[in-house]
């Protein structure tokens, strides 16, 4: 679980009553986990914006909520203050952010995007292309946007449905469909024009 410091819990206090919010916390998350462009991130959580299966921790003058999903890639990890002449910086680091870790349990998105950075977008980097996660809603439907050599591309269709749509359905079985939402209108960068 992250771990975060008493210089940095000082700074949360003072930042947080900085916010004329009752109740008023943090949240901490990470965007992508477990791949190469996983993101750590703390935010401030006012009165029911913190989601039903978020961890909480109770500190000295204010709650932290813990993204459920992003618990394992928070392991290890430390959100800390160091003073400077500048006033200081409150830094966050997860070690095990981008780290896949893949379980027959993680949700869905988990799984999506390990199949995406790991088995994927090496083939579609041979293009210049690339393709990622935006949602998935409905019934187990992942939205996806590519870019690169692959937004605007004359075969991304083939890419779609050949490839990407087949790979995920196959390691995923209970992901029920696949949609590309990029604009592919524009094509500077199109590897097939």
């Amino acid at each position: 679980m992250v771990t975060i410091t008493e210089s940095a819990q000082e700074y949360l206090v003072e930042l947080l009553l900085k916010q004329d919010c009752e109740d008023i916390a943090v949240r901490i998350f990470i965007l992508d986990a477990g791949t190469p462009s996983a993101e750590t991130c703390i935010s401030f959580c006012r009165p029911g914006e913190e989601k039903e299966d978020d961890e909480v921790k109770q500190y000295e003058g204010f709650k932290a909520f813990i993204d459920q999903n992003s618990i394992p890639f928070l392991e290890d990890g430390v959100v800390d203050f160091a003073k400077d002449s500048m006033g200081g910086q409150l830094t966050i680091k997860a070690p095990n952010s981008r780290l896949p870790k893949i379980t027959e349990d993680s949700p869905i998105e988990d799984l999506v995007n390990y199949v995406l950075y790991n088995e994927v977008n090496p083939g579609l980097a041979v293009h210049g292309g690339h393709v990622t996660l935006e949602e998935i809603f409905e019934e187990n439907v992942a939205v996806l946007r590519f870019g690169g050599g692959c937004q605007g591309c004359g075969m991304v269709d083939v890419t779609l449905k050949g490839g990407v749509e087949k790979t995920l359905l196959t390691q995923i079985p209970q992901l029920k469909e696949v949609r590309d939402i990029t604009d592919h209108s524009f094509t500077e960068n199109a590897y097939y024009q």
